[in-house]
């Protein structure tokens, strides 16, 4: 395993956050001279940093060859979303039987849904323009509700498999809500399996998970085959999987 610094840690940090954000596109070449002088590290950082993300499925990397952003393929997508859909359903049903049995599990999800409450008001007041500038507040409103299953979830390998999906599944957040239109659907779905949760109905929340990431699912077909990510030789979208 690779050894870990302080710097190698903060380029790791930066890459994953650019991979994630699509700042860094799907193909993308990653070359240890280039980012190193970008971000102001040695060569060796910066290829702790890429074995790392290669190890999360964020980039291809093979030795001896220039490391890329992972590409994005629809076969990727759909698989990796079946797995989702044995595991987080699963979960959030587990949370809401636990939050029935005792009322502390339920601080985390109270404390979301009164913000997404507060968030959903004041997004449908702002001008298309603000709406936009302010998808990063609910970007950040689903992880702490992902994270919030996570840590609360009574079984540890389950949540240990669901932590581990998280780098891929962030990255994907940002093409599933491609549009204040499906966001609002996306929110509408959240208020559904907190609510499911508050009530202690894991019935409920486990059908609210899977149709929610049904929908996702589908919202990310449209948009990779929508959006420009196979433009150039160095990104590879395989649309016929």
């Amino acid at each position: 395993m690779a050894r870990v610094t302080g710097k190698s840690e903060a380029v790791y940090v930066r890459l994953k956050a650019d991979i994630e954000s699509l700042l860094l596109r799907p193909g993308a070449k990653l070359s240890e001279v280039q980012l190193g002088g970008e971000l102001g590290a040695s060569r060796t950082p910066v290829r702790e940093a890429i074995r790392r993300l290669a190890r999360e499925g964020l980039v291809d990397f093979v030795p001896g060859e220039v490391a890329r952003v992972a590409a994005i393929s629809l076969g990727g997508v759909r698989a990796l979303f079946e797995f989702r859909m044995l595991l987080e359903p699963r979960a959030a049903a587990s949370v809401a039987a636990a939050g029935a049995a005792d009322e502390r599990v339920l601080a985390r999800f109270r404390a979301l849904y009164e913000r997404l409450e507060e968030f959903d008001e004041s997004f449908r007041a702002l001008d298309p323009a603000a709406q936009a500038r302010s998808y990063q507040e609910f970007y950040d409103i689903t992880e702490g509700f992902d994270q919030a299953v996570i840590a609360t979830c009574r079984n540890p390998y389950l949540a240990r498999a669901i932590g581990d999906l998280r780098s891929q599944t962030v990255r994907l957040r940002h093409l599933s809500h491609s549009g204040p239109r499906r966001m609002l659907v996306s929110l509408e779905e959240h208020r559904a399996m907190l609510k499911a949760i508050l009530h202690g109905d894991a019935q409920t929340v486990e059908a609210a998970c899977r149709h929610h990431l049904a929908q996702t699912l589908q919202a990310l077909i449209d948009s990779l085959t929508s959006q420009d990510l196979t433009n150039g030789a160095d990104v590879h979208l395989d649309v016929t999987d």
